[in-house]
């Protein structure tokens, strides 16, 4: 249903999320002359932001931030035309024409959208959590784990993501312990723990992460017992059930998958024409900068041809 606009901006493109696929898709949308807004809830918000040390993203001679990184994006996407705005979004109507997205502040319209909020869904739940994220936690063992070589580490969770994450950091350090809050880990039909690469201890829950500047100890309780120990650690990796990509403000309006994330097809589309997902919100199976990037980009070319009517999508070279 077509809405009553008067005196309000519609855009081409209402990019919700500034990490790098957001950053990405409006970096291609600004350059084909579409008028693009990003909506941000804060720069230093989302999985890159938190990283401290990046060193394998294309390009990238010597190692940087993440906030680095993140800046030389967005100074692309506004560069090219993009305009940046720190907001939160509260709630959409994507099946109107043209889309709304309501923030804090005012409404934003545009004919098409593309979803790019990342995945830090789970809100910081354990002390110290919050306030150490990107000084030893993480949220991603495959891309940290090189930073921790031969020192103590440890992975807080039971399921199938955090014991293969586990597995992955033992190829960098023998120091590795799984804390599990249940009896039984989910390992899955096709992978198998090896107990004597990694601690595990059961039916133990972390209740507090300690340090100043960095992650030093963490504080274990044993759920039978109810005793507490202390022990020293370097890093500590966060696979929590809740962890999940941030898709609440969209209040199922679009396809969302039993592990919380938007569904698209290759292209980047959504059950919804004219709604895209890029990076990390998407059920990608593969949570690197350069994948988020690469799905912003095939988001920002699908948005293109969506609004222009084309048969194909223009290849945006030169």
């Amino acid at each position: 249903m077509q809405q009553n606009m008067e005196g309000q901006e519609l855009y081409d493109v209402v990019i919700v999320g500034g990490g790098p696929a957001g950053l990405s898709a409006a970096q291609y949308t600004a350059r084909l002359n579409l008028k693009t807004v990003v909506l941000d809830k804060s720069k230093t918000a989302g999985a890159l932001a938190f990283t401290s040390r990046i060193e394998n993203y294309p390009g990238v001679t010597k190692p940087m931030t993440g906030p680095e990184l993140l800046e030389i994006f967005r100074d692309q996407a506004v560069a090219f035309g993009a305009s940046y705005v720190e907001t939160q979004v509260i709630g959409v109507n994507i099946e109107s024409e043209p889309k709304e997205i309501y923030t804090m502040d005012k409404t934003y319209y545009g004919k098409t959208v593309i979803i790019a909020t990342g995945s830090m869904g789970r809100k910081p739940g354990i002390d110290g959590e919050k306030e150490l994220l990107g000084k030893g936690v993480s949220y991603c063992a495959i891309c940290d784990a090189a930073f921790y070589r031969d020192k103590n580490v440890c992975v807080i969770g039971d399921s199938e993501e955090a014991v293969k994450e586990a597995d992955l950091l033992t190829r960098f350090t023998p120091k590795v312990t799984l804390i599990a809050q249940s009896n039984k880990l989910k390992t899955g039909d096709n992978h198998m723990l090896d107990d004597n690469k990694i601690n595990v201890l059961h039916n133990r829950r972390v209740t507090q992460i300690r340090g100043t500047d960095c992650v030093e100890s963490v504080v274990v309780l044993d759920h039978e017992t109810k005793e507490e120990t202390l022990l020293p650690m370097d890093g500590v990796f966060v696979y929590l059930h809740g962890n999940r990509p941030v898709v609440d403000y969209l209040n199922f309006s679009v396809d969302i998958s039993d592990e919380e994330c938007v569904m698209t097809n290759r292209m980047m589309e959504t059950n919804i024409a004219g709604v895209f997902a890029a990076g990390d919100v998407s059920c990608t199976e593969v949570r690197q900068v350069v994948i988020a990037a690469a799905n912003g980009c095939v988001a920002a070319l699908s948005a293109e041809k969506y609004i222009n009517h084309r048969k194909k999508r223009k290849m945006a070279w030169g």
